[in-house]
């Protein structure tokens, strides 16, 4: 199960209580087709609290201003909470220094620049490893560096019950392995995958580790210093906040020997028509304007997140995760995907002789918001023999109340579509 546990210096922790943290997410007071929003669809995009709309209200309303180039107070307080914020991300993963901490749109840009960048060191032959539960975007850069530079892509096969055993993955390893990249929790199936023995086992031949956080940021603890990864990207909208903002972490050493990600204003220190020389970290691959708004939200969604006990946090999504795999289970026809003993607050699932599609229809009726499809995971689908799945993701502010909710839906649309 969940180990979320995340490091906080605060010593006035806010109590967990489901009721209270529902309150300050606004959207989930509303109705949709006149029923109360059921939202079990986190892992594809958490909602925001309050408090991560007022920080981005505030600042487009009071102290908007572009960022490090204007030497007048709007931009100089912008700029100083922009930073502040990459200072939030970097305590909020253990960092050694924010230089390592580098914003981006997304976790999938995030993963697509070192792809284009580390990867500009790899040459024909050398392999780079994925696993069989990947979600596309850790798996379509490599192959476009695969057709770039002649690299070899080989994937660590996943168990039936959905899992990556990490005997598997040293199978895999060997001396021409340069890079391994692999989710710290899988999208589609909630599988947690044993990523500390994973880094050290890819390091001990000599590899590189990318770590794909998306849904590990949210549900487990993460110290990069203590995994010792080399990079660890993730997305601030699924972490509460707001979208167009992520973060990649990178072992300094390797950014610094990395080329810039894209070419630009911001990125540099010095341009000429014949030459131009880089700036330092992280600005380096930070060319243009970045998501400036979207990183103070992302700040202020980590100090939310942050000011619970995140043992608590934890411990109830683990209870929503056993207590809707519980209730799924006795449902005739129900079949889950992915059952995995380390796992975190995601189910999959199929109805016997109903389109996954068709089911989130009928469930959205009455008020119930899930994911159908592959879940950005085609390759995963097919180890299981489905072309897609049912998808109920639980967040911090979901509730047994609603699991029900989900469950008497299924009854319903059982005896429509079956």
């Amino acid at each position: 199960m969940s180990a979320l546990a995340h490091k906080t210096a605060k010593t006035d922790l806010r109590v967990f209580d489901v009721e209270s943290v529902r309150g300050d997410f606004p959207i989930l007071s509303r109705t949709v087709h006149d029923k109360p929003l059921t939202y079990l669809d986190s892992a594809a995009s958490a909602q925001k609290p309050q408090s991560v709309i007022d920080a981005i209200r505030y600042q487009y309303e009071h102290e908007y201003a572009n960022v490090h180039r204007g030497a007048y107070f709007l931009s100089e307080t912008l700029t100083s909470k922009y930073e502040a914020a990459r200072e939030t991300v970097r305590q909020f993963v253990n960092a050694e220094s924010d230089r390592e901490i580098v914003f981006t749109k997304g976790a999938t840009e995030a993963i697509n620049l070192v792809a284009a960048t580390f990867g500009r060191s790899l040459s024909s032959g050398d392999e780079v490893v994925i696993t069989g539960l990947e979600h596309h975007s850790n798996i379509v850069p490599w192959q476009l560096l695969r057709d770039q530079c002649g690299i070899v892509l080989k994937v660590v096969p996943i168990t039936p019950e959905g899992e990556v055993s990490l005997s598997a993955v040293e199978s895999v390893l060997s001396k021409k392995t340069k890079l391994v990249a692999v989710a710290h929790v899988s999208n589609a199936l909630g599988t947690i995958l044993p990523i500390k023995e994973i880094i050290s086992a890819a390091h001990a031949v000599g590899a590189v580790v990318l770590i794909d956080g998306c849904q590990g940021i949210v549900h487990e603890h993460v110290d990069v210093q203590d995994l010792d990864c080399d990079f660890y990207a993730f997305s601030g909208h699924k972490l509460y906040g707001p979208n167009g903002i992520g973060v990649l972490y990178g072992k300094e050493d390797l950014l610094d020997a990395m080329p810039p990600y894209q070419g630009g204003g911001e990125m540099i220190s010095n341009v000429t028509f014949e030459r131009s020389e880089w700036a330092e970290l992280p600005a380096k691959f930070e060319a243009g304007t970045p998501p400036i708004v979207p990183a103070v939200g992302l700040g202020a969604a980590i100090d939310y997140v942050a000011g619970f006990d995140q043992r608590a946090i934890a411990a109830h999504e683990d209870d929503l995760l056993k207590y809707a795999t519980e209730q799924l289970q006795a449902l005739n026809s129900i079949r889950l995907i992915g059952t995995a003993q380390n796992k975190t607050a995601v189910a999959s699932f199929v109805l016997e002789g109903a389109h996954p599609h068709d089911l989130a229809t009928i469930l959205d009726r009455s008020g119930v918001c899930v994911r159908a499809g592959h879940h950005c995971a085609q390759p995963l689908m097919d180890s299981f023999g489905v072309t897609a799945t049912v998808r109920a993701s639980f967040g911090m502010y979901n509730t047994r109340e609603e699991v029900d909710v989900l469950i008497n839906a299924l009854g319903r649309a059982r005896e429509i579509l079956c």
